[in-house]
């Protein structure tokens, strides 16, 4: 990918600091605007409730990017391109930001294909053929509930599209135009996070994903993972069904993904062009 020719909007540190604790205050505040600020009646069902959070959070998140376009001046870019660019968002590359955090994420969950495996197994009879036929029926069975099923939007595309959008293509361009270090922005950018949802493992996954959004300089790496995480949950370390081999499978998967972990996220894998890198592309600080 050509990068930017012109150059970037450096901005203070602090004002970018503030500008990230902000968004991420109002991301969850505009959630309950409706209710708490508007005054409208509380909604009647959950499909309603859920409909309106979805509509909150897409302003929420189109409030950030506009914020992060007026800080950084995207506009003096021209190209439509270019201005989408800067969060992440291309149209080259694309199988490889899908593909390889896909791959790479799954190994962390080894341990969990075993043991939803030795239970499918256990559920089905056994037999080879008929194992097989019974997990594409029950596949495809869930494909189709979860088509209708308002929660599922709301886990594996509503959530992982505005969470990354604000938290990751926002928030990181406007770090990393503050001034701050790559290590430094992968540990503090969860932290913004931490303010609106929850501590722990969210906590362990916004380093992740910050890690691959500053690796590849897309934004689909870190939704991808994310849609995956919130549809497989934590991973399985052990389970007392499987003997030991979901154990045995999460150490092994755990050791691959450290070992995979940058070179399969190497930026020369994402971008064809590292060079002449605006300050709100990571990836091209890696070298």
């Amino acid at each position: 990918m050509a990068t930017q020719a012109s150059p970037p909007a450096e901005i203070p540190g602090a004002a970018a600091v503030a500008a990230c604790a902000a968004m991420a205050v109002s991301y969850v505040a505009v959630l309950y605007a409706p209710t708490g600020l508007l005054r409208m009646p509380p909604p009647t069902s959950l499909r309603s409730y859920l409909h309106r959070r979805f509509a909150c959070a897409a302003v929420a998140s189109v409030a950030s990017a506009l914020a992060t376009a007026a800080l950084l001046r995207v506009w003096s870019l021209g190209e439509v391109s270019d201005m989408l660019a800067v969060f992440g968002i291309r149209k080259d590359h694309m199988l490889e930001a899908v593909v390889i955090p896909l791959l790479l994420t799954s190994l962390v969950y080894a341990g969990s294909f075993v043991a939803k495996l030795w239970l499918l197994s256990s559920s089905c009879g056994g037999d080879g053929d008929q194992v097989g036929i019974c997990f594409w029926q029950r596949i495809l069975h869930r494909i189709e509930a979860a088509v209708g099923d308002v929660m599922v939007w709301r886990n594996f595309v509503v959530a992982p599209v505005t969470e990354e959008l604000v938290f990751r293509a926002c928030m990181i361009p406007l770090l990393l135009c503050g001034g701050f270090k790559i290590y430094n922005i992968i540990f503090l950018s969860p932290v913004f996070f931490s303010l609106g949802i929850q501590l722990g493992y969210t906590i362990i996954f916004g380093w992740y994903a910050a890690f691959l959004f500053l690796r590849t300089g897309n934004l689909l790496s870190p939704i991808i993972a994310h849609m995956f995480c919130n549809m497989v949950g934590l991973p399985v370390f052990s389970s007392l069904r499987t003997r030991g081999l979901a154990s045995a499978a999460f150490l092994v998967g755990s050791i691959s993904f450290f070992w995979f972990l940058f070179p399969a996220t190497s930026p020369e894998l994402y971008n064809s062009r590292l060079d002449r890198c605006s300050c709100w592309h990571g990836y091209c600080r890696w070298k």
